[in-house]
């Protein structure tokens, strides 16, 4: 709906065709009690995904990555790479005793190591763990038997939300011929969720979001609910005219005409622009509004000749000569209202100009030319006539108001002085995401991702021609207070390779050898079993110092468990289960090997390096852009450095800067057009006035009342503006 020749709107271009993997992408969030199982459902999901090209263009689990299982340590800073080599260098000797038997007695054999050699330093390391088993435990009594978190328990720190938390990137085959564009890649994510058996898990959420799929449910929801609305609209609009005409035939004929109009419009707005947007297909509201006006004039004035003794032929004459001059003014002045939009940047209220300028050409043909012949037609002839019109029931609140002209006048000036004092308070809401039913799963989904970094989506974005132009175009952005980082694809580099490796080299030294799958795994019997598990619960019972309350937890939640062989099989899945997989993991980590930007991942760096050499500088805030001001900081500061800079911050504030000056520009215009013109027609000063004053008054208050109501204006709402301006006129 903006002017493709708009800087940002060129660098969106240019980046949507540099970046095809960027386009129509549709991200699947994958949320689980713990990381292991979330990267489970993610690694077994985005595989079966991968299998249906014919859904999805791409398939991307960017953490399944081989290239980040084996170099992820590289991707820590020094201090948290030192502060995981000296947890694993405490857990040495329970790596290497389960390692050797992962089971209960060698979970025992451990524990007694460190709780009766009296080692405080070591007790006090084993505490966290011991209250992440008595964790795990308690939830199995509960009948939860998910294996325990080994890698959150090696960590020393609780499982966050991020960390349980698992992201596919996807490029479903969109179906633009339909009004669910995705919706059969998302039928084919639903049959392989099933097939895996994933939603029988009640604690494995997977849901989706995405630009697609917002707009799909949007216009689901429009079409769920346009019957109810397009069915309550015609019936308030004829109960309305029934109550005002007070005969069938004069309703009939009114709303014929305005159905006739009105597709006359849409076909001259289909063969003007092909297509509407979502701006421009508003000219129905406008259409509607107004055209129904004319007719109203139109009828009640062909009804009171009638009334009056004329015959149904002379009636029509009557009115036409009556009210068809009046009509005409309006439907011009509305009109060139209308078509002031034309020349503003803002294509989609400029387009819906066009679009409402020719339908009110077409309002006043239809209802000077189809209407009467209508009135004929279906021999409306006196309907419940008025003995004398000017006695009628709007003759007393007119005749009243008169009467006190200057105390009304008087407080009409009241009134416009406070809402012009409003006016400075009156806002534009420029992010779309608020226009959205936040209850929509796609919206909710988003919603509640605005929280995690790895879903920011209020990044600016420029393009630029080679690798070390992003590099020192980054330098420069970083440099500001409002960006938080400036990446590039070189980000992608580890940096402090050499000291990183080094740490890393000297952890494996002393547990790669602890960490090969042993050649057979030991068995225990139904009696070694039980004998492990009762040794185990002696020995927490023994635990005293800073370990002594974790134990005891262990211990009590230990005492729950039936001393069956099924129960303490499951006790072992639930305490053990997971360590194999966490071992295998973490034999990979401490092998990495130096990474080169060619060594990069394809799938990784196609995203921020083009085929041609031309780079992407991504730029995160350092505000929370939900704010509106924040958002207008950030886009104003960048905007010296990359004046073309795009990104939904710089996408929004230029979206708002022209929806606001096209308003203020066709305002200008649109005035002055209506100006003239009514000098032309009316001749007189105090009769322009008459019909600017009412206008002024309806357009301050109009907008003195979204303050008041605290509703700012925007994408969809604004079109109110044109409306009160073509009506007003019109009125006037």
């Amino acid at each position: 709906m903006l002017s493709p020749e708009l800087p940002f709107r060129q660098n969106e271009i240019a980046i949507g065709n540099a970046f095809p993997l960027s386009r129509g992408v549709l991200s699947l969030v994958i949320e689980a009690p713990t990381e292991e199982a979330a990267d489970s459902a993610a690694t077994r999901l985005s595989k079966r995904l991968s299998e249906r090209s014919d859904r999805f263009r791409t398939v991307f689990y960017p953490e399944g990555l081989a290239f980040f299982r084996q170099n992820g340590l590289l991707y820590l800073s020094i201090d948290e790479l030192e502060s995981v080599a000296d947890r694993l260098a405490e857990a040495q000797p329970l790596l290497s005793s389960l390692n050797a038997d992962p089971t209960l007695r060698g979970l025992n054999d451990v524990l007694a190591l460190a709780i009766d050699q009296a080692d405080a330093e070591a007790a006090a390391a084993l505490a966290p763990a011991l209250g992440r088993m008595a964790e795990a435990v308690e939830g199995m009594t509960e009948g939860n038997t998910r294996p325990l978190s080994w890698q959150s328990l090696m960590s020393g720190a609780a499982p966050d939300s991020q960390s349980k938390r698992k992201f596919i990137l996807l490029q479903p085959v969109r179906d633009f011929g339909s009004l669910e564009p995705v919706s059969a890649a998302l039928a084919v994510i639903a049959a392989a969720t099933q097939e895996l058996g994933l939603d029988k898990d009640p604690e494995i959420r997977i849901r989706a979001t995405g630009g697609d799929l917002m707009l799909q449910e949007e216009l689901k929801t429009i079409e769920d609910g346009i019957g109810l609305v397009g069915l309550l609209s015609v019936s308030f609009v004829v109960i309305l005219l029934t109550l005002g005409l007070r005969s069938a035939k004069l309703v009939a004929a009114t709303l014929i005409t305005l159905i006739v109009g009105l597709i006359c419009t849409a076909a001259f707005a289909v063969a003007t622009y092909k297509a509407l947007n979502l701006i421009s297909v508003a000219f129905a509201v406008l259409f509607i509004g107004l055209s129904v006006d004319f007719g109203i004039h139109f009828t009640l004035r062909f009804r009171e000749a009638v009334t009056r003794g004329l015959a149904p032929r002379a009636a029509l004459a009557t009115a036409g000569d009556g009210v068809g001059a009046a009509l005409a003014l309006s439907a011009v002045a509305a009109a060139l209202g209308f078509l002031s939009f034309l020349p503003t940047a803002y294509r989609g209220v400029s387009e819906l100009g066009v679009i409402s300028a020719a339908g009110m050409f077409i309002a006043l043909a239809a209802n000077l030319t189809l209407l009467p012949a209508l009135l004929h037609l279906l021999g409306a002839r006196d309907g419940d006539r008025l003995s004398n019109p000017s006695k009628g029931p709007a003759a007393s609140p007119i005749a009243a108001l008169t009467r006190h002209s200057g105390k009304v006048i008087a407080a009409a000036a009241v009134v416009f002085v406070a809402a012009v004092a409003a006016l400075p308070f009156a806002r534009f809401d420029d992010d779309p995401l608020n226009l959205r039913d936040p209850k929509s799963p796609s919206v909710a989904t988003l919603l509640d991702l605005l929280d995690d970094p790895r879903a920011e989506p209020y990044t600016g974005e420029v393009l630029v021609k080679d690798i070390a132009t992003a590099a020192k175009l980054a330098e420069r952005l970083k440099a500001l207070p409002e960006v938080e980082s400036a990446t590039t694809v070189r980000d992608l580099v580890p940096k402090d390779q050499d000291d990183k490796l080094a740490i890393i080299e000297e952890t494996a030294l002393v547990l790669t050898p602890l960490l090969s799958p042993p050649a057979s795994l030991p068995t225990l019997t139904e009696a070694e079993r039980r004998s492990a598990f009762n040794a185990l619960r002696e020995t927490l019972a023994r635990a005293k110092g800073p370990i002594a309350e974790n134990a005891a937890r262990f211990a009590k939640a230990l005492a729950q468990v039936p001393e069956t062989d099924r129960a303490l099989k499951n006790l072992t899945t639930v305490l053990l289960g997971g360590f194999p997989a966490f071992r295998d993991r973490l034999a990979r980590l401490l092998a990495p090997e130096p990474v080169a930007l060619d060594g990069i991942p394809a799938p990784l760096r196609d995203r921020q390096l083009a085929a041609d050499g031309r780079a992407l500088v991504v730029i995160k805030p350092a505000e929370d852009l939900r704010d509106q001001d924040a958002r207008r900081r950030f886009a104003a500061a960048i905007k010296p450095i990359v004046p073309n800079a795009s990104g939904p911050p710089v996408r929004f504030t230029a979206v708002g800067e022209a929806v606001v000056g096209a308003f203020q520009e066709a305002a200008a215009i649109g005035l002055g057009l209506i100006v003239v013109l009514l000098f032309a027609i009316l001749r007189q000063l105090r009769y322009v006035l008459l019909v600017l004053t009412p206008l002024a008054l309806a357009m301050t208050l109009t907008v003195a009342t979204t303050v008041l109501l605290a509703i700012p204006f925007n994408l969809a709402n604004i079109i109110v503006l044109p409306l009160v301006l073509g009506l007003g006129v019109a009125f006037g």
